[in-house]
């Protein structure tokens, strides 16, 4: 319980924190401001940093009584293109621009778990690596920091990360080992016709109807190709075409997503996708291609580290409902630090119904009870002395 005494002690400056990053939001790979911060507070602890990895991204050292085991905690540091509707007195002051997914709480997270940890520098058995990481939001700023060789020198053994879920309450905490996120891949259409006068459809060959006809087809996907023992989602979010009302376009794009957890599923879902794109295309006379690209891997929690979050979690909160079957199809691009690295990927209650602060992560009225976080603080303390404290 002695973290969390000691961070309720600093919740005043890690709410601080926490507000100065929402009322300064910045977009994946443009966090100049946010990383400046992070790095002055880091260097100031004593470690050894590193910046301008993956753009904008933050690594800092901390080394204990010995090299090894070395910890990787990640925090993200962007925000989304959204319009604040809050109200709050420290809302964004950049128009557009909102952190509407938690990121700011779990910089302010970060920077006082370091400060905890630093200050137990000597008794710390092993090193920890802290990653503040740019461009969570589908930017792909995980792949590109590990593409610059943030799982080297050192390279992990093992890794954390964290996130304020809205979705529940104060004291619960989401801990399932195995799947606890999807992977994502972006799919993209084009349909191709031929153009021509909207009184005179004989003579054209119409990609809207094509488009049409595919955006339903798609969706027997999961219905009927998909066992229903088994999880997966394909969205349409995006048809684009014509610039009039008499005008029957050349082509047709249509973008979404695919959510997965295991590969074999992903692979079935991506044949049916683009079988079903050609085919519909081809018997409205109009021609497609299409492109699919991975966003991310599915999160799958270790279960060793796991385990020890879990300890973590009823050393600092004997009360904590902790959620051991949490599941979503929202994904995450930790999994690219996760790749042959035992981790966990925690998620921390956050919302307070009674306050207003139950809105869902991406809404302009998004906002948290920032009473959770000296709790997210000491148990991610506590989970990285547990952690390199035992040898997994």
């Amino acid at each position: 319980m002695k973290f969390l005494d000691e961070a309720l002690k600093m919740k005043d400056e890690t709410i601080s924190f926490r507000r100065d990053f929402h009322r300064h939001p910045e977009l994946g790979l443009l966090e100049n401001r946010t990383a400046g911060i992070v790095a002055d507070h880091l260097r100031n602890l004593g470690m050894d940093v590193s910046t301008g990895i993956a753009e904008t991204g933050v690594v800092a050292i901390l080394r204990g009584q010995s090299e090894s085991p070395v910890l990787l905690m990640r925090f993200d540091m962007d925000a989304l293109p959204i319009l604040e509707d809050t109200g709050l007195d420290f809302a964004s002051e950049v128009p557009g621009v909102m952190h509407a997914c938690g990121h700011d709480g779990h910089l302010a997270v970060g920077l006082s778990v370091a400060k905890l940890l630093s200050a137990r520098k000597a008794e710390l058995p092993g090193t920890i690596k802290f990653v503040f990481q740019p461009a969570e939001e589908g930017a792909g700023g995980a792949e590109k920091m590990v593409a610059e060789g943030v799982l080297e020198n050192p390279r992990p053994d093992y890794s954390i990360a964290m996130h304020v879920w809205n979705q529940k309450p104060l004291g619960w905490y989401g801990l399932k080992t195995g799947p606890v996120m999807a992977g994502a891949e972006i799919f993209s259409i084009n349909v191709k016709g031929r153009g021509g006068h909207g009184a005179s459809p004989h003579n054209t060959v119409d990609p809207v109807v094509a488009a049409a006809q595919i955006v339903t087809s798609l969706q027997v996907i999961v219905s009927r190709n998909i066992s229903p023992l088994d999880s997966a989602v394909v969205t349409v979010g995006s048809i684009n075409a014509g610039t009039a009302f008499n005008i029957i376009p050349q082509e047709a794009t249509i973008q979404g997503t695919i959510r997965t957890f295991e590969p074999e599923i992903l692979e079935k879902v991506k044949e049916r996708l683009e079988a079903i794109v050609t085919h519909t295309a081809e018997a409205m006379g109009c021609t497609a291609e299409v492109d699919i690209k991975k966003v991310t891997y599915p999160v799958a929690n270790n279960p060793e580290v796991t385990h020890v979050m879990k300890i973590a979690v009823e050393t600092i909160n004997p009360q904590a409902e902790i959620d051991q079957s949490f599941l979503t199809m929202g994904s995450e691009d930790f999994s690219f630090m996760m790749q042959g690295i035992p981790g966990c990927f925690m998620m921390v209650g956050s919302a307070n119904a009674e306050k207003g602060m139950n809105f869902d992560h991406h809404h302009p009225k998004f906002n948290f009870d920032e009473d959770c976080l000296p709790y997210a603080v000491a148990i991610m303390a506590q989970g990285a002395i547990e952690i390199l404290s035992r040898s997994l």
